[in-house]
Order: C-alpha cells, then structure tokens, then sequence
C-alpha cells in the first residue's frame, strides 16, 4: 500500500499533499502493528518494549486526518493546518467517551490492563474519526461524485468495525476481523490508483470546524462533571480535559479567522474610494431582489463631464468629488435602499419599492430626489463646482419579472437604456420605457462590437469632394467615418458616434480616423493628387492634450505637410469650453493645420471669440446653402458671413450643394468652395479616384 501510495504522490502533484500523508499513514500503523503483535508473542521483557508501538494507530492519526482535510480545499485556507489540533481532541475525547463506559459497565474490557485497554481504545478512537471525516466529505461536501472518496471512506469503516470488533473481543482479532486490515488497504489502494474526477477545489470553511470543536467541548466536558459526580479519575478524565483544552484552542484561532473572513468579505463588497457598496454588492443585491420577485427599482447615474474635473484640477480633486456625491446621496436613501459605485464615475442605487406604491411612481420619485440632492454645488480644491447627472432608472414589479441573473441582467440593460437617452436628450432624468427605449436597450452589446471593431479594423474612411468654385478643379475631401460591421453592414456615423462619445471611446475612434487620414493623404500625393484632407474632431478631442502631440507624430511617419491636414469642428464644441478648447486648438494650429468651424451658424458664436480662435476656413451650413434661392434673409446671411470671413483672412466652404443654380449663386457671392452631392456623394478611396480621373477639369465654372 505505503509503494502505491509513493507512486501515486508522484504522478498526482495536485494531491501530493493527501496521499503522501496517506503514505506515511499506512506504512506507520500496520508495520509498528505487525511488529507489536511479533513481540507480544514473546517472554515479558518483549511484550514490555512492544508497549509503545500499540500507539501507531494514534501516531499514524495526524497523517491520515492531515491529508484528508487537505483534499480538494486550497491550500492557502487558514482552516487547514490547525484542522489536526481539532482532530486529534476529537480523538481524546472519544477515548474519554470510551473510557468512561467501560469504566462504568465493567465486562471483559475492563480486566484488561491499561497498557493494553487504552491502545485499543485510541486505535478505535482515531479510526472512528478519520471515518466520520471522511463521510463528512462524501455527503456533506461536494465531493460524492468522486468515486475515489468512497472508497476512502470504505477502507476506515472497514478497518473501524474490525478494531471495533477486535477491542470488544478483548483485543484478539476473531473471524473475519483479521481481514479488516487489508481490506481497508485494498480501497485505499485502488482509490490511490483510480484517475482523479474532474471537481473544482472548495476553500476550507471555518464555521465548519467550530461547530466540531463545539461538541468535542461539550463532550469533553460532559466527560469532567460525570467524572467529578462519580468520584472517578485516571487516563479518561485526563483525555477529556486535554481534548477540552485543544479544541477551546482550536476555538480561539476560529473566532480569529471568523473575524478576519467577515472583514474580508465586508471589504471585498465595499468601494475602496467612496466606502459605499462596490459593484459586486449591488449585482447581488438586485439578484436578491429578483429572486424573492420583489418590486424593484434601480437608478443609475453618471456625473457629467467628470473628465473635465479630473483633466482640470488632477485626478484628488475627482476623487474628492466622488467621495462627495456619495456622502450627499447616502443620507438621503431609505435604510433598506443600496447606494454603490459602480466604477469610475458612476453609482447605482438599488431600492426596494415600499408596500402600496407602484414602482413607476418610486422610480419618478427617486430619480427627483437624487437630482435634488445633486443640485447644490461643491467645494472642491478652493473651487465651487455645480455637478451636472444623468440618472436612467429600470423597475420591476416582481411578478413578471426575470428571476435571479436573468432579472438583474434586464434591469440592467433598461437602466442603462434610460440612462444614455437622459444624457443624450439633456433631460437629466429618464425612467425606461419600451416604446422609446425598447430599440436603444441593445446598445450596450453594440458599444462592445464597437470595441471590437476599433481593435478589428472595421472601420473605414469614405471621402467626399470639395471644388474650388472658381475654376472647378477638386482641391479637398472631408473623410466620414463609416462602420463596415459584420452583420449589420455598412453604419453611417449616426448610428455610432453618439455612443462612442459617451462611453469614452471618442478618442480611440478619432486616432483610427486621424491615421488612416493622414496616410490616405500620403497616398494621394505620391500619386500625384494634391488633395487636402479634413477630418472632424469632437467635444473630448478638444479635451485632449495629447492630440496635438499625436497629430504631430502621424504627420513625421507619413511624411505630410500640416497643411494638407484640415481639422473641423462645430461651432457648439469649438465654443463650449473656450479657455480649454483654446489651449488645444492653438496648439494644433501651430503645427500648421488647417482649423475649420464646421456648421458655422447654427450656434451663438460671438464675434469675439471668433477673431481670437485660430482658425483659418469657416463651412456653411448646408440648411443656409439649401434655402439660399428662396429665402432672402438666408442669402443676406451667406454673402455677410462670406464677406466677414474674407475680411478675417478665412476661406469660406459651403456644404449640402446640391443643384448648379445654388452653385452659380455662391461663386457670384465669392464663396471660395463648395462641397456637396451636386459634385459626388462620399466615395471609398478606390472609386474617388476612379471619380478623379473621369471628372474634365475645366477652366472656368460658368
């Protein structure tokens, strides 16, 4: 048995801790067994020395009871190296047990002398452990399904109703009790042999042996007052107050680990930063919810601009910020309701709706509360900062909804649904409703392919002309973006650009853009097109400090002058944020791009601030270029704007230029470009080029 035992240590590294020890077992007790039963057969003197070796079974205790608390349990569980302690009062305390009955009720065990009652008594002891243990694992585990373990747990209770059996004899093996020994080691053995079931390790859990070390107590101590009633003593009491004393012991380090788990799991459950629930805890809790078919309502929020805090003032400020929301909305919750950050800066609250109110209704109020709580401003780094929020909140009245993940993950999507359209409108807060969200609630699996189509390559530039107006000829394209997606075809930029802003991923889509932009320039030049390239640019690109550095890099790799690279923005975004917009856009125009204020006229620019952006082209909006023949207060705003632009040193192109009179009209007014389906639509690079080649280029437009 101890040879496959070895061999099997040594081909099944991830249970070398359970069968080595198993080896060690099952060569200490049978050999010093062996051995004693030799000597015990000789003169006195022999059988004396042959005393101690009648304590194997109880030496080999800790080996055997060792390697099975270590199976399938991790090994950095703090139950496992202090399980023995436990084990071995348990054994003490049954040999008390023991004791005391034959004590009490005399018969042939009682004539035998100690020296050779207690082995007996040990041995039972000790196997009776090892075999509970074991049967702990196969119905109390998840371990059943291992056939392994039952054979394990077959091998002690063979071997316990033989010394069970062998001890009421009077310590002589009778009849079939001889055989028990090595049919325990034939299960053993073939357990040691089969190939491992496939399980998952269970971490030891320290509730579990409390409540052992809580009945060794109670046995042990059960054993001292019977003891102290009766007047007895001797090595039973001295058993039961060792086996008192290790698993009080054992009962100190588990109130220790009992401590450290609950601080563990509370930890592990709260948000580091804020101290409020972590996304973890409230998943769970609107699993709970959900499971119980509980009316539920969960609110999620997104702080408005928090990069701009962060960018602005440093990343402590934005932390201070968040824990600040958090302490503000806290307070303000019922104590049954859940507050938790469900990272970066969005929180979540989870909310139980009270008896007798519908959950549309608590929804309402929620959201106006937490809008309400948000409305005065904070002091952050010397500053007061007013705190803009998105809220989209989900409910459900429990009877038809989702149990378990399944609702959670509905309650979810809504919210998120409710939440994107509530930034997306401005209106702050937005409760989900099928009709209008029903379409968007999938949008959360469309930013993830979204993600992976910016990692995938499947996004690709289409370019649309721009002729000077004077002579016609082609001098500029504007490149728009278009999503090649693998099974919903070919997107335009509306369907993904609002999300792409939203969820951060602006900046990674604007680099793809910026890239294949400036090599598709590079491109048409080597081949002999000297063609300007305009790229749009959003509100979190004029955020980003970096870009001009970037801009810079792909115009050295390609070989670009600035100044085939135009780069447009609206003006709303140019002027939301005009400090900050300001540092970036003069910086990109000191690299020598071209900076052209897209749509111009549909926002509130003031003149001001139009004569201290460094820009260098102004673009009409095709709703003036659409209306320029039929509405005179439309043409009077297209020649002043034109006129101004030409006195500031700008070049002026009009968009949406769809018929040859409304082109006529604009180079009567001196516009210097035009742009529009009269000329092309938006074209792959391929058939643009195809469309240069074919297009006459002729010398006056007339």
């Amino acid at each position: 048995l101890a040879v496959v035992l070895v061999w099997r240590v040594r081909t099944v590294p991830g249970e070398r801790s359970l069968w080595a020890r198993m080896a060690v077992a099952g060569l200490v007790a049978p050999a010093a067994l062996l051995l004693a039963d030799v000597l015990l057969a000789l003169p006195v003197p022999a059988a004396v020395v042959a005393t101690p070796l009648l304590w194997a079974p109880v030496v080999a205790f800790p080996f055997a009871y060792g390697g099975l608390v270590r199976w399938n349990r991790y090994s950095t569980s703090l139950a496992d190296p202090n399980d023995v302690l436990n084990g071995s009062a348990a054994v003490l305390a049954v040999v008390a047990v023991l004791g005391t009955v034959v004590e009490h009720t005399g018969g042939r065990l009682a004539d035998l002398p100690w020296w050779r009652l207690q082995p007996l008594l040990a041995q039972d002891a000790a196997l009776f452990v090892v075999a509970g243990t074991a049967l702990s694992m196969v119905f109390l585990g998840a371990m059943w399904r291992d056939p392994r373990t039952w054979l394990v747990l077959g091998a002690f209770v063979v071997q316990l109703s033989g010394a069970a059996a062998t001890t009421l004899a009077g310590g002589e093996p009778v009849g079939w009790t001889a055989l028990a020994g090595a049919v325990g080691a034939c299960c053993l053995g073939l357990a040691a042999v089969l190939e491992p079931a496939p399980s998952s390790p269970q971490p030891a859990d320290p509730t579990a042996s409390t409540v052992g070390a809580f009945v060794v107590i109670a046995a042990s101590t059960a054993i001292l007052v019977t003891s102290a009633l009766t007047g007895s003593s001797g090595f039973p009491v001295w058993c039961a107050a060792v086996a008192a004393t290790g698993s009080s012991v054992r009962l100190l380090v588990n109130v220790r680990e009992l401590a450290q788990l609950a601080v563990s799991r509370r930890e592990a459950l709260t948000d580091e930063l804020t101290g409020v629930a972590n996304r973890r805890a409230v998943l769970r809790r609107v699993e709970e919810l959900c499971d119980e078919r509980s009316p539920v309502v969960l609110a999620l929020l997104d702080l408005d601009k928090f990069k701009e805090v962060n960018d602005g003032l440093g990343h402590s400020a934005g932390d201070d910020l968040l824990r600040l929301v958090a302490a503000r909305l806290g307070p303000a919750l019922a104590p049954s309701d859940v507050l938790g950050r469900l990272g970066g800066d969005e929180f979540a609250v989870v909310s139980r709706v009270p008896g007798g109110q519908a959950p549309t209704e608590r929804a309402e109020l929620l959201g106006r509360l937490l809008c309400d709580r948000l409305a005065e401003p904070f002091e952050v780094g010397g500053l007061s900062l007013h705190v803009t929020v998105s809220i989209g909140l989900a409910c459900s009245d429990g009877a038809t909804g989702a149990p378990g993940g399944a609702g959670r993950a509905l309650l979810l999507r809504q919210a998120d649904a409710a939440m994107y359209d509530a930034k997306r409108t401005g209106a702050e807060v937005a409760v989900y409703d099928s009709s209008r969200h029903g379409d968007s609630s999938g949008h959360l699996a469309l930013v993830e392919e979204l993600r992976h189509g910016l990692s995938s390559g499947q996004f690709v530039l289409h370019h649309q002309p721009q002729l000077d107006i004077a002579s016609g000829r082609p001098v500029g394209v504007e490149a728009l973006v278009r999503w090649e997606h693998p099974t919903r075809g070919l997107l335009g930029p509306a369907e993904f650009l609002p999300l792409a802003e939203v969820h951060g991923l602006m900046g990674a889509l604007t680099d793809t853009v910026l890239c294949q932009a400036v090599a598709q320039a590079a491109a048409w030049r080597r081949a002999g097109h000297d063609l300007r390239v305009s790229v749009n640019l959003s509100a979190s690109n004029l955020l980003d400090t970096g870009l001009p550095g970037r801009v810079a890099g792909l115009l050295a790799d390609h070989g670009v002058p600035p100044s085939a690279i135009v780069l447009e923005v609206t003006e709303s975004v140019l002027l939301s944020d005009p400090d900050r917009s300001l540092t970036v856009v003069a910086a990109l125009a000191a690299l020598g791009t071209t900076v052209s204020i897209d749509d111009f006229g549909t926002g509130y620019a003031s003149l001001t601030y139009l004569r201290q952006l460094p820009v260098a082209e102004l673009k009409l909006d095709r709703s003036f270029t659409a209306d320029l023949l039929t509405d005179a207060r439309a043409a009077a705003i297209v020649s002043s704007t034109i006129g101004l632009a030409h006195q500031l040193g700008l070049r002026v192109v009009a968009e949406g230029v769809e018929d040859a009179a409304t082109l006529a009209d604009l180079r009567l007014l001196g516009c210097d470009e035009s742009q529009g389906y009269l000329h092309s639509r938006p074209l792959p690079a391929d058939r643009l080029e195809q469309w240069l080649a074919a297009r006459p280029v002729p010398a006056v437009l007339g």
